[in-house]
């Protein structure tokens, strides 16, 4: 594990062998929801020996619908993004949409990630490496591992080399995506830990209905072949009701249903290193 990684989870017992977990509600809708998940998560993880970071985003910017929910408010997530790692003892991530919110962001949170749809976006990458912080790039659906080179190449030149990189399938046609697990080597030939982000992976973007599908039955085996293939960790939303989740709720997993996949995936781990 990098040595960025480490400092990261410094605070939690684990087994170093584990890949490790990103997971959360996509959004936050409120400090008690995310209270929720971050404790059930935490407590799932430390008993497994997995290493976590509590994901949510503060403010969703990419929605389908103009009519969509988008956030609470910047300075309101952002605090009960904080005091929810404060509370449970857990690196923090979150997304940034564009340069002015990396300084803002950096100060409530541990790692920084880059959405999908900006990982080109130059001045973004900058910002975000210039806080110092741990920065996520998500690999674009309509780019190579190969080519995620570049979003590497940009934040290393602006002083930083605590990158991550994550995969989250590759636009198949206008309203899915397919995993192309090649990705994966390709991406850790960068220097840089890959993750897999197995549930965003799953969705059906851009259905007519303004609202995104997915295809949620099929988690399971996207982990398992993202671990089979050597992914130093695992990126997986979950919410306690997705039918009811104000963002990505088609493709988000079940909070209850998230312990047994883990444990699984931790005898899949320990099968294949």
């Amino acid at each position: 594990m990098e040595k960025f990684l480490t400092d990261l989870f410094a605070g939690q017992q684990y087994d170093e062998k584990n890949f490790f977990l990103i997971a959360g509600p996509c959004v936050v809708e409120s400090e008690e929801l995310i209270m929720e998940v971050a404790e059930k998560v935490s407590a799932t993880c430390k008993n497994l020996g997995i290493p976590y970071i509590f994901k949510s985003s503060y403010r969703k910017a990419n929605r389908t619908s103009g009519n969509s929910f988008t956030g609470l408010g910047d300075d309101m997530a952002m605090k009960m993004l904080q005091r929810t790692g404060k509370k449970f003892s857990l690196p923090v991530v979150t997304d940034i949409h564009s340069p002015e919110e990396a300084g803002k962001a950096a100060a409530y949170v541990d790692v920084l990630q880059v959405p999908a749809f900006l990982c080109r976006q130059t001045d973004l990458l900058v910002a975000a490496a210039n806080t110092g912080k741990i920065v996520n790039v998500k690999k674009g659906q309509f780019v190579s591992g190969e080519a995620m080179k570049f979003a590497v190449d940009k934040i290393r030149k602006a002083g930083n080399n605590k990158i991550m990189l994550t995969e989250r399938g590759t636009t198949f046609g206008y309203q899915d995506l397919v995993v192309d697990y090649r990705n994966i080597p390709a991406m850790q030939a960068h220097g840089v830990p890959v993750v897999m982000d197995v549930t965003h992976a799953l969705q059906q973007p851009n259905q007519t209905s303004g609202v995104t599908g997915g295809n949620p039955q099929l988690i399971g085996t996207i982990a398992k072949a993202a671990i089979a293939a050597g992914a130093e960790g695992l990126f997986i939303e979950t919410h306690p009701n997705p039918s009811k989740a104000l963002s990505d709720g088609a493709n988000m997993l079940q909070l209850d249903l998230l312990e047994e996949l883990l444990k699984q995936l931790v005898k899949l781990r320990k099968a294949v290193i």
